[in-house]
């Protein structure tokens, strides 16, 4: 791994801020699974491999998918499957494959019926693998008539959800930290990138719904916001009034070195990972969940997100999530802090470079 000193005004404007909210070390059971032993030798794979092997079985699978993890000790890619004919086709791949009892389907519809009966805000959910279930966490602000009107559809829905309390407080992290300024709000720049030849960065949606025009923390101008998405998605834009500008594909990691990006990817649940922060620094943790849902309050759903045991607090918005050279996510939000843990969640990039035309690098 490549690293580069560069200077304390240099790590704000390059990649250096970050996110997350660290999930409260949750105890997985998962009574209602049971393992098969493979009959085939089980492949040892980076979590990047991994996500891919993951990412190809799911199209081989089809309606037999029941969604998949990465087993960090064993370097393996557990696949859940509802079907002996499917397990057959995992363990060939090189999979470890593992019977459950919910199939892919009839979660997603457990999450559309969330959905649709319980969108409340202070709530997330997200399938978890690993228990085969849709985990809904209601924060503190979820009391009374709203957690009864939650409790009972979680109940509703059986075997596939089950229901967990945080301590914390979902939203999103804008103030605070020292990194990208806008007005008199304070974000963290994401990673640096690429668009039409010129140089230009991703941050969070959040923050570039209202904000214009961005600068460094020593009021140098950075550039103007192009691109926002928020509250669907949780990402921005933000291209750099100098064409010419240094804009390394690199993360500060606040030790005098940095971390060189090369490329964007899927984040996988079990894959150990590290976010960048301008407020907190560096801090590891595991994606615990995909596609997650979560609403902060006022109308602000976001959308497939991804869920870490990360923590991260205020001013951390927009930062970096990665692992080695593979950038992951943008800092959305969650609950907690770094002293106390929490929830933080991850806009995937791979989704934001699509959706603005643009390429890490």
């Amino acid at each position: 791994m490549k690293h580069r000193n560069i200077s304390r005004k240099r790590a704000a404007i390059a990649g250096g801020a970050v996110i997350a909210l660290v999930g409260a070390g949750a105890t997985f059971q998962s009574a209602n699974a049971s393992e098969e032993k493979p009959q085939f030798s089980v492949k040892s794979l980076t979590a990047t491999a991994a996500g891919n092997l993951a990412s190809t079985l799911g199209d081989d699978l089809g309606a037999d998918a029941a969604g998949s993890y990465y087993e960090a000790k064993s370097k393996a890619l557990v696949v859940n499957v509802v079907s002996q004919q499917a397990a057959e086709t995992v363990r060939q791949a090189g999979g470890k494959a593992r019977l459950v009892q919910n199939s892919l389907t009839e979660l997603k519809s457990a999450r559309q019926t969330l959905t649709t009966k319980a969108t409340i805000p202070g709530t997330s959910w997200a399938v978890d693998p690993v228990t085969n279930k849709v985990v809904v966490t209601a924060d503190r602000t979820v009391k009374g008539d709203a957690l009864k009107k939650l409790t009972g559809v979680v109940d509703g829905l059986g075997s596939k959800a089950e229901l967990k309390k945080s301590a914390g407080e979902f939203k999103p992290f804008v103030s605070g930290g020292d990194a990208i300024m806008g007005g008199s709000s304070r974000c963290s720049l994401g990673f640096n990138v690429v668009k039409d030849g010129e140089p230009a960065f991703l941050t969070a949606g959040h923050c570039t719904e209202s904000i214009d025009s961005w600068t460094d923390s020593d009021g140098a101008e950075l550039g103007t916001t192009e691109v926002s998405n928020f509250p669907e998605a949780d990402f921005g834009l933000v291209k750099y009034t100098d064409t010419s500008a240094d804009a390394p594909s690199e993360v500060n990691l606040y030790d005098g070195t940095s971390q060189e990006i090369t490329q964007a990817g899927e984040a996988t649940v079990g894959q150990q990972v590290t976010r960048s922060g301008s407020t907190t620094q560096v801090h590891d943790g595991e994606v615990t969940g995909l596609d997650a849902t979560v609403n902060y309050g006022n109308g602000d759903v976001v959308n497939g997100l991804i869920e870490t045991t990360v923590c991260a607090e205020p001013g951390d918005s927009g930062g970096a999530l990665f692992e080695d050279t593979t950038a992951l996510g943008l800092t959305s939000g969650g609950s907690g802090d770094c002293t106390s843990g929490g929830t933080t969640f991850f806009q995937p990039v791979p989704a934001a470079l699509d959706a603005v035309g643009a390429e890490i690098g």
